[in-house]
């Protein structure tokens, strides 16, 4: 096989081949770096060290020969976010202060990981402390989405997304506060999934809140999906869909389906008719104050948590600066922005971050679990963001249909009720814009806990989708950018 193909392989195909014989994890892992190599331009990556990679690939093979049990991930590279810690690479979180920071223990995700054989692909560039939706970072450079490489490709966990996208890997290590997995596997036209919080460990991990913080998978397939899902959780892998016929899915066209630019409506509209031909029942639903709820629930916790979580982490992990000196070495201006409206530290409680968490937090979660069980549907079904990607560096508004809608709305709106409640959420690629060529992608949000059933329906679902056409990965994609 050559490199194009290797690079094509999904995770579960590659793994089945090295653990074969058929390929050595030191072949696939050059195939892997060459298109790393060949996707430079595209800024994916902070740091990266081929020949550690192809160092922990010839001790892959070495473990076969011998003889010895296969991990479900044995040999495979996977190229984790860097917010998230490894013990063989700094862990950044985008920031300067962080560049050479380099902690003593793994995060518990990449401890999995290598438990069950795979190798860390280097550690992928993204928002600055995980802190926006672009990608567009003044330490690093801004991350370019390979479909177009004058496009952000979301944020924050664009890195990890780009080269899973651009085929320098088949599955990625994202993380998700407010969007940070779901929006970048929508603009990068990738399957991303944000589990139930808490259903994958997230200790080791820069953070923004426990209460919304979640660490989780892009792909390109969604049985890579469930690879990643089994070896987090330990629960044995499943390959068989649900029937689609009698699924019930909710809609709430008012909240959802409003404001959508023309090309994700057209591409939201033939999946919804391709469901019904299947079977699939559509549901009208009404979440009444859903946006006040969101807007009382979601900014108040993160602005109120980051600072004493983010100090509390420097601390745990024996970082080499304090809160205050990593906060004066912020780059990017919308993240310095950001850092100058949260709430100082202080040992008496606030009591709007009180009222958030405690009450208007648990009302949407209500909301959202008597829309399950009175409309009896299993999940909503929505277009991710309302607009494919957007141009790098036009972060602060978006023309829709000759309307200037703010950046964060036409991002954001979507994805928030559903991280902010705790809910599983997974994104699927539904095919490129006819005008635009960028991804355009859905997304299902299914009740607390119901993330093997969310999968399932996901199996089914991408069935009917159409092929993601790969991007045309080389430097010379970047002219005009």
């Amino acid at each position: 096989m050559d490199v194009t193909e290797l690079c094509e392989l999904s995770a579960s195909a590659a793994v089945a081949r090295m653990a074969s014989g058929e390929i050595s994890a030191e072949t696939y892992a050059t195939a892997l770096l060459a298109r790393c190599g060949q996707g430079a331009h595209l800024n994916a990556f902070i740091n990266l060290d081929a020949e550690q990679v192809l160092a922990q690939a010839r001790s892959a093979d070495a473990h076969r020969t011998a003889g010895k049990p296969l991990g479900p991930l044995h040999g495979l590279p996977v190229p984790v976010k860097d917010s998230i810690n490894t013990a063989d690479y700094p862990t950044t979180g985008g920031t300067n202060a962080l560049r050479g920071f380099r902690p003593a223990t793994d995060a518990a995700a990449v401890s999995l990981l290598r438990q069950a054989g795979a190798i860390v692909l280097g550690k992928t560039n993204l928002h600055e402390l995980s802190f926006g939706w672009t990608s567009s970072n003044a330490a690093f450079g801004a991350v370019r989405n390979p479909h177009d490489p004058s496009r952000i490709p979301g944020g924050s966990s664009g890195g990890t997304a780009a080269a899973v996208a651009a085929g320098m890997a088949p599955l990625g290590v994202a993380e998700d506060t407010a969007g940070s997995i779901r929006v970048p596997a929508a603009l990068c036209g990738l399957f991303g999934f944000r589990p139930t919080t808490g259903r994958y460990p997230n200790a080791g991990v820069v953070p923004m809140t426990a209460l919304f913080d979640q660490v989780g998978p892009h792909a390109r397939c969604m049985d890579d999906i469930l690879l990643f899902d089994e070896v987090m959780t330990g629960e044995p892998a499943f390959a068989a869909p649900i029937p689609l016929a009698g699924l019930r899915l909710g809609l709430d066209l008012a909240f959802f389906f409003s404001s959508l630019d023309p090309e994700v409506a057209e591409a939201t509209a033939g999946i919804i008719a391709v469901l019904e031909a299947a079977g699939v029942v559509i549901v009208d639903v009404q979440l009444s104050g859903l946006q006040a709820l969101v807007d009382a629930a979601s900014v108040p916790v993160i602005f109120h948590d980051f600072l004493p979580s983010l100090s509390a982490y420097l601390a745990a992990h024996d970082a080499p600066v304090s809160l205050t000196e990593l906060a004066a070495q912020v780059a990017s201006p919308d993240v310095q922005a950001a850092l100058s409206l949260c709430t100082p530290i202080s040992a008496m409680p606030d009591p709007t971050y009180v009222m958030a968490r405690d009450h208007h937090r648990r009302t949407l979660q209500q909301l959202l679990a008597n829309c399950f069980a009175d409309h009896r549907i299993s999940a909503l079904l929505f277009p991710t963001t309302l607009v494919p990607a957007t141009p790098i560096g036009s972060d602060r508004v978006v023309p829709i249909n000759g309307v200037e809608v703010p950046f964060a709305t036409a991002i954001g709106r979507n994805i928030l009720p559903g991280s902010t409640a705790g809910l599983p959420g997974l994104v699927m690629p539904c095919g490129l814009g006819q005008t635009s060529g960028l991804p355009i992608s859905i997304e299902l949000d299914g009740p607390a806990g119901s993330d093997r059933a969310l999968l399932a329906i996901g199996m089914a679902i991408a069935a009917l989708l159409p092929p993601m056409p790969a991007p045309a990965v080389t430097a010379a994609s970047l002219a005009g950018a």
